[in-house]
Formats: C-alpha cells, structure tokens, sequence
C-alpha cells in the first residue's frame, strides 16, 4: 500500500540518528497516521518474536499469522482503536486500564464491547467498576476453560446436562477424534457429530446385511471370523501339502526329494529343536502321492496344534469328526468362506466398531443426536458475546501497548531517548569494564553476522546461559566506547535481561570494527610494539634453540661412543671478527642516522620544534584517525535489525556522540576518594633512571660538540637583547670617546692575515 505526501495534518518531526523522526504526542497524529507517507516511517515490518514486547499484544496484531507485524496491520488496529474509542487520552498515557467512560457506546461495536466490558467484570464478581485492567481480561482465557459454553461450537464433557451425554461426547471423541475449544479443553463439534452418527450408520447397515445372509456371510455363526482367521493362517502350507502330494502323483521318484532330506534332520539334531526355528519350515505331513492331509497323527509337530484348532472350528461343522482331509474339501472350505471374506472387505464404520452393534443401534433409534445438536447451537449463539470479549482484551491491550510500538515502529524515539530503550534492546552487558546497552537478541550468530558487518559497529556475539538451568540464548553486543584490545573470543561477562534476570555470557564470536578515535591513534604504536615485541620474542627463541643445539653436540662430541682422534672445532676467531664488525658497523650507521636526524631537528627555532613534533605524530597516527572517524560516522542500526527480522526503512545514524551513550565505560563515584598507595606495585630499579640520564648527558654532549646548544643560544640572543633595547632610550656617544674597537671574532682573521 503506497502512501501520498500530502496531508491536511499539520505533522511535527524531529531530527535524531541522522534522518527526521516523525513526533506522535496527540490523538489528531493517532487519527491520521494514514496519510503519513510510508517513506517517513522508521521501519515497515518487526519480528514477533525476540522483542522486550508484550508477545500476546504483537500476537493480537500478526492477525494473519505469519511472525510479522507490517504496515497495514499497524494501520489497521490504529484505525480500530480510534473507532471505538471516544477519548484517545487513556491510549497516550499508555495507561494499562481502559475506563468505560472512554468507549464509543454510540456505534454498535462499541456498545457490544462496553457490554462484554462489564460482563466480564459481572464474571469477576467486580461489578459497577469504572474501568477495566489488563489483569481482568488476563483471567479471561481462565473464564473461557472453566464455562461449559464460550461461543465456539465446540461442547465438552462439562457442557453435557446429564451423564447419558456427557457419556456419549466421551465415546464420540475416543471414536472420531476431539478439537479443543477456547478455553484449550478436547471437546466435539459439528463435524465430529456428524462423522460419528454417519460412521454408525454405515457400521450397523454391515452388519444388518451379515445378519439376513447369515448363511453364506457367517457360515459357522459367531466363530465365522476365528474358523477365518485359522484358514487363512494355514492355507499357505496346506496348499503346499496338496501340491507336494500331487507332485509325487505325477512322479513317483520325486517323492524322495519332496519330503526333508536325512541332512536336513542330522543339522537340527545335533541341537535342541525348536519347533518355531527348526520345524517350521518342513511340510505339515509326510509327502506322498495322493496322500489326504491326516489331522491327527503323523503331523509336524509344529503344525499340529493349529491343525487341531482348525478341525475344531472348520473341518467338525462341515464334515464331522473325519481323521483326514481330501484336497477337495479344502478348496470347498475355501469357497466356503469366500463371502465372508468379501464382506469382511466391505466394512464400513470401523472407527465406531468398539461400542458394538447394540449400542449404536440404540444410538440410532434414540434422539441423542438431536441432544448434542441443541448444545452446540446454544454454545454457538454466545459467539458474539465470546468475540467481544476477545475484542476487550485486544482493546485494553492496545492501550497500554500501542503507542509503545509506534514509538518503535513509526519512528525510533525510544531508541535515540535517555530515559527508556527500545523493544529490540535485550538488556545490559557487563564485559570488561564496559556496560553495553545495544544488545540485540539473534538466532544464529552466523547469519546474522552475514548482514550486521555492514553497521560499521564493533559487534561481540554472546552466548547467554541461565546458571542452574538449560535454558540459553544468542545476543549481538554493540561496543561504542573504549578499546578492544581485551575483547576476544572466550571471554566471559554478565548479561541482565530487561526483567533483570542474569545470565552468564561468552564471547562466541566477533565482528571488528573502529571502536573510537582514541584507539586509532594509539593503534600504530600499540602494533609496533607488539611488532618489536615479537620480533625480539622470535630472537630470543633463535638464539635459545641455538645454544641449545650447540650445548647438544658439545655433549654429543663428549660421549663414549666419540672418536677420539677427531680433534674438537677451533674457535674461528675470524668468522665471529667478522660478526663483530657488521654489528658495530649496524650500529654506527643508526647512530650517525640519528645524529643527523638530531642535527636538523636542533638546527629549528624553538617555535618550528612542536610543530615538527606534532607533524611527525600526525603523521603516523593520522591515517588511522581518519580511517576510524569515517567509519564511526558510517555506523548505521538498520543492518543490526534487519539481520534479526527487521524491515528498517532509513539510515538510523550512531553518531560518536551518540554511541558515547551506549556503552559507559567504569568511572570512580563522585566524591570518591581513591589512595595511589599500592603495596604490590612494580619495584623501581634505579638503573632505569641512570640510563636515561645517561642517554641524556651522551646527547647534550654530543650537541655541544657539534655546536649545536651553542647556535640555539645564539638564536635566542636578538630575542632577549632585542627586548632590551626596546626598554633602554638610544644615547648619542661623547665626542671624547674612543673609537670602537671591532669585535673579536672580526680581529682575529686580520691577526692571522
């Protein structure tokens, strides 16, 4: 939905991270925040999930359900709330009670919500109340579980006026299936009643039609389904049996082979026989040519209890009492049961099977039907009074609620105030020194690092465990103030959520980024000292190993297993002569560098000196200070939300200014005395100071030598004399006085003339 810039409102805004935010102080904003152009909104969409946000408010906008609250769904619950709402005061205050006053009885919803308003507190037992709170439509949803009707057309066990039918909804939902209704209780409606009575219905007409062909459909009465069931378990290995015999019918010299060879019975004796491992798989008689099957005796003893079972329940009540079995009146017992086995395939109405044909019958004929129908249509006709009580507990929610989010959503103005946070800041982190208060809450600190490096923010990603319990959860932590130099993965700090519940936290990952311009001008030095530090780490190391392999094979030249007569490595004088003179030779070339560098820096007026100085520092820490202060005026919060979820529709600035307020490094209290007194501190070694004053002496030594000390008194001379005369009044010389003599430094070439 696109928006237009013009409006009959007269909109205020106010500038905050680099973009203008609109201001939502009066009802008349709230009224026509529709024709606020979409390009001026501060984001488009939020998450439902992860915010310091009442999730059943966020629950009551997402009213399509898909984990996001977006524009027009912000619209639309602004639009309703001004509709049935007369006096919006209550909304701006953000009260978390909606006096009654203040609904619009003047509209059909508003009165139907006044009178859900107070029959709800009628419920409560609070009547004549003059407004309703956030903790009455809590108890709402207890209210719903506890009555036998709530308007949805789902009845419960409880909703039944007598046991006959609470009985019957209990079987109906074992049978079909339950939906739970409002309040969260299984219960049946509509359509399960409607699926039990058709089920029962198709289930009695089977067996009805069982009943009037009960000759062919059950021809052995009631043991039809277990002479069945023998039959079918059977027929595998009589059928074998019957093909075997006939086999050995068509040739004689295959009835050896047919039955179990002497190896086959040698293999199983050689250990207990098993009937079910062993036997089993052997024919259920001896194989002979036209042999009927016997049903007593020579029979695989596997075999024989299940053929016993099947004389009992099939062969008696056809044949009699016979000892054997013709293949022809196995294939009629086959054709016997045929119907029953396609009326068994028939079936219909399983689901209702357990409660047995009277019960259903009985079902049937009664008005039970007509029962269940009645409850449910009087359930169904408090739905509108239901929905309204739904529609008071999303009002007095939006009320307390709904400025908060546009304050969030609309613009940024929590965000960027002193006295409150933001929805999307989790909490504080405490971590070396510091307190974080951009905390963001994240699914996966992998993903979300993917777009998050954009924010030009140092960002450390925690994870956050609860002590004593499994429970955890991944933030992102914006460090704007200080250094990180102790910031690394590993570490460990406390993070307090925004119900100041503490959690212990881990660096899990890192996302490096210009922290301020203070570090930036310490970085160059701070790596050259580590590069110093580690090269002479390297050296030390080098030297270490190598002593260690010259003292290996003096040692090894010094063992019992030497040879003698090999005469040990002179000392080679000139090869360590030579190592002497390129290291003097090293040196001399640094000193005289440093002497020249020193010559012209003396050879400056002492004004030209600081600015040498300050150029020089420049310099080396410029590059990287301009570096960091362009980043840090490039930190931007909408790639940090937009990775959790968030559809942010500006550039929302952290300026260094800004960014100051985010992370407060520790500071003693005002009025704090602290004592330098530090009984553990470093021992002075008086070296030290030698040294220097002895580097300093070599120096001033050395430029007096040079001349140079003397050139910079002379250059300081005219200053003092200069003053000087400027003091005194100029005095003609007496006639009478000598001539002036020419000064020493002009006599003394003429003398040597």
């Amino acid at each position: 939905m696109e928006t237009g810039s013009s409006s009959s409102h007269r909109w205020r805004f106010f500038r905050l991270g680099g973009f203008d935010q609109v201001r939502l102080d009066t009802a008349e904003d709230l009224l026509h925040l529709g024709e606020l152009d979409q390009k001026l909104w501060a984001a488009l969409s939020c998450p439902v999930d992860g915010l310091e946000f009442d999730p059943r408010t966020l629950s009551m906008l997402d009213t399509d359900g898909d984990g996001r609250v977006r524009v027009p769904e912000i619209l639309a619950a602004v639009n309703w709330v001004c509709t049935v709402l007369r006096d919006l005061r209550p909304l701006m205050a953000g009260s978390s009670s909606l006096p009654l006053a203040a609904l619009d009885d003047s509209t059909p919803e508003g009165r139907r919500l006044l009178s859900s308003a107070r029959q709800i507190q009628n419920f409560l037992g609070q009547e004549g109340s003059e407004a309703i709170t956030i903790e009455q439509v809590a108890g709402t949803e207890a209210l719903l579980h506890e009555s036998p009707f709530n308007g949805d057309g789902v009845i419960t066990p409880i909703s039944a006026r007598d046991q006959s039918t609470q009985a019957l909804i209990e079987e109906i939902m074992a049978c079909v299936g339950s939906v739970q209704d409002r309040g969260g209780t299984p219960g049946i409606g509509a359509e399960q009643v409607e699926a039990f009575y058709q089920a029962a219905a198709l289930y009695v007409e089977w067996q009805r039609q069982a009943q009037e062909n009960a000759r062919t459909i059950l021809p052995f009465g009631e043991n039809t389904t277990a002479a069945r069931d023998i039959v079918n378990s059977l027929q595998p290995k009589l059928d074998d049996y019957f093909t075997r015999c006939n086999l050995a019918a068509y040739d004689p010299k295959a009835e050896e082979a047919l039955n179990p060879a002497l190896s086959a019975y040698e293999a199983i004796s050689a250990h207990e026989l098993r009937l079910d491992a062993d036997l089993v798989h052997f024919p259920v008689a001896r194989i002979e040519a036209n042999r009927p099957l016997p049903l007593e005796t020579g029979l695989n003893p596997a075999w024989a209890q299940a053929l016993s079972t099947f004389k009992a329940l099939v062969v008696v009540p056809l044949f009699g009492d016979v000892q054997s079995l013709e293949q022809s009146r196995w294939e009629q017992i086959k054709s016997t049961l045929k119907p029953h086995e396609e009326w068994l395939a028939a079936k219909a109405g399983a689901e209702v099977e357990s409660l047995g044909t009277v019960r259903l019958q009985e079902l049937m004929d009664g008005d039970s039907r007509r029962e269940l129908e009645k409850i449910i249509t009087e359930d169904l006709s408090l739905a509108e009074q239901v929905e309204s009580f739904e529609g008071v507990t999303r009002l007095v929610h939006f009320t307390r609620d709904l400025l908060v989010l546009l304050n969030n959503f609309v613009a940024f103005r929590d965000f960027y105030a002193q006295d409150r946070k933001a929805i999307f800041q989790a909490g504080t982190l405490y971590l070396d020194g510091r307190a974080c208060e951009l905390c963001v809450r994240v699914a996966s600190p992998d993903t979300h690092a993917t777009l998050a490096t954009l924010s030009q923010t140092y960002l450390t990603y925690c994870r956050c465990m609860r002590r004593g319990s499994t429970e955890q959860m991944h933030i992102a932590a914006a460090f704007t103030g200080g250094d990180s130099d102790n910031l690394m993965v590993g570490r460990n700090g406390i993070f307090y959520d925004r119900a100041g519940n503490d959690w212990d936290a881990t660096i899990v990952k890192i996302i490096e980024h210009p922290i301020s311009v203070r570090q930036a001008f310490l970085s160059p030095y701070k790596r050259l000292g580590r590069m110093i530090g580690e090269q002479i780490a390297k050296f030390a190391a080098a030297k270490d190993s190598a002593v260690s392999t010259a003292a290996g094979s003096k040692l090894s030249g010094m063992a019992p297993g030497a040879d003698p007569a090999k005469p040990p490595t002179p000392f080679d004088v000139g090869k360590f002569a030579g190592i002497f003179a390129a290291i003097g030779l090293a040196l001399g070339a640094l000193g005289t560098a440093m002497a020249s560098v020193m010559s012209g820096f003396l050879t400056l007026s002492v004004w030209q000196m600081p600015l040498v100085i300050g150029g020089l520092v420049l310099m080396i820490s410029g590059p990287s200070m301009l570096i960091a202060y362009l980043k840090l005026r490039q930190r931007n919060l909408a790639p940090i939300l937009d990775a959790g979820g968030w559809a942010v529709n500006t550039k929302a600035r952290i300026n260094i200014p800004f960014g100051a307020t985010l992370t407060t490094l520790a500071e003693l209290p005002e009025g704090a005395k602290r004592s330098t007194v530090d009984p553990f501190a470093d021992k002075k070694t008086p070296w030290k100071k030698w040294a220097v004053l002895l580097a300093l002496f070599m120096a001033l030594g050395m430029a007096w030598d040079k001349g140079y000390i003397q050139q910079i008194f002379a250059n300081l001379r005219p200053l003092f004399s200069s003053e000087q005369t400027n003091a005194t009044t100029e005095t003609p010389a007496p006639a009478d006085a000598p001539a002036a003599t020419a000064p020493e430094s002009q006599a003394e070439p003429a003398k040597k003339q």
